[in-house]
């Protein structure tokens, strides 16, 4: 019988489908929206139907709900790079590493 994979997370992780609002920030600049599979503090797991490269720096905004903060939801700017592309057609899963995040009002 197979055994179960360890977990190497060190932080809860969140399954939330967000919307959210990403900003390459390399050479080209681009905007454009994608959604999440899942948050924790560390990294987020999104979908982006888009080409993007591990190492890519990347900056998105998504608003964590209630059942989240313990409170109102809060909108945050995170900054980080991307870590994994996983491609299925023409969607990509991208992980990605938090580096810094900021709340910030609505826009």
């Amino acid at each position: 019988m197979a055994q179960p994979k360890q977990e190497k997370r060190s932080t809860r992780r969140f399954s939330l489908e967000l919307p959210i609002s990403v900003k390459f920030l390399g050479q080209e600049k681009l905007d454009l929206a994608g959604r999440t599979r899942d948050v924790s503090s560390r990294g987020v797991f999104m979908y982006l139907e888009t080409d993007i490269t591990s190492g890519a720096p990347i900056e998105f905004v998504m608003t964590l709900p209630p059942e989240v903060t313990l409170a109102d939801a809060i909108r945050v700017r995170c900054t980080g790079k991307v870590l994994r592309v996983d491609k299925a057609g023409q969607q990509q899963g991208v992980a990605i590493s938090i580096e810094k995040y900021d709340f910030v009002g609505e826009e």
